[in-house]
């Protein structure tokens, strides 16, 4: 593990940045990117700045990577999001951001690191979410990008193997610093809570070990698939409506 090298995209806050210390913590080399420099210390992970939307400024940071570090052998394509919008009115522009930023910047990363790790051997870990795996609305064209990185990643997982190998992690509703602002108050929270299997927010270090997983040999035969890590999942609403609650 000590001589892999790590990219986490997205990895200066929240997930991402959870995620690139736990890396760093099996003694990977881990670099994380984003478009602006990291608001607090990153405590011995490497920035590179990089939009990584833009498939040449990509290839920039990979080869950069190497360069410092040598092939970047564990990705994790991270980065992603989407604000709230209406799908009747959502400009083309928009759209094609959201769709930039949660499928095709995965594509362009996995492409820029693929020559090294067919070299060296390689593990891609996507991270999804619920709303690729029910409906979303009011977020659809995150969704429906979400959905094809699920596609995105058995399809490489079959066409790259068997020297790289490609999962996907679909997260649920998981505690970060932007809590408050993406699910409301704290009784807000203990509501949707409730409503989860294991009643209960995720806690990002939760999904950081099962990335750490799939990034080790642990995980030697595990290519193609999607590991759901929501707690359970949402209780179906229609139980409650048919009882009259």
């Amino acid at each position: 593990m000590a001589a892999r090298v790590a990219l986490v995209t997205g990895g200066t806050k929240g997930l991402g940045l959870t995620t690139a210390r736990r890396l760093a913590a099996d003694g990977m080399r881990v670099f994380v990117c984003g478009r602006n420099g990291p608001s607090i210390p990153l405590d011995g992970l490497e920035f590179i700045a990089c939009d990584v939307r833009d498939p040449v400024s990509v290839q920039v940071m990979i080869q950069t990577i190497r360069d410092r570090a040598g092939p970047v052998t564990v990705l994790v394509n991270n980065a992603g999001g989407s604000p709230p919008s209406d799908a009747a009115t959502a400009s083309p522009r928009f759209a094609e951001k959201i769709v930039g930023l949660n499928l095709m910047a995965p594509l362009w990363t996995s492409q820029a690191a693929y020559e090294g790790m067919v070299e060296h051997g390689g593990s891609i870990i996507n991270i999804a979410s619920v709303s690729a795996i029910r409906p979303s609305p009011g977020t659809s064209v995150y969704a429906a990008a979400k959905g094809g990185l699920l596609s995105l990643t058995q399809s490489l997982a079959n066409e790259w193997g068997p020297h790289i190998r490609v999962n996907a992690v679909v997260v649920g509703y998981i505690e970060t610093e932007n809590t408050d602002a993406t699910y409301g108050d704290a009784e807000a929270q203990r509501r949707i809570g409730e409503n989860i299997g294991l009643k209960r927010l995720g806690k990002a270090n939760e999904v950081a070990e099962v990335v750490a997983f799939l990034a080790s040999d642990k995980s030697s035969y595990v290519s193609g698939a999607s590991i759901e890590v929501h707690g359970g999942g949402e209780r179906p609403p229609f139980l409650d409506i048919a009882q009259g609650k």
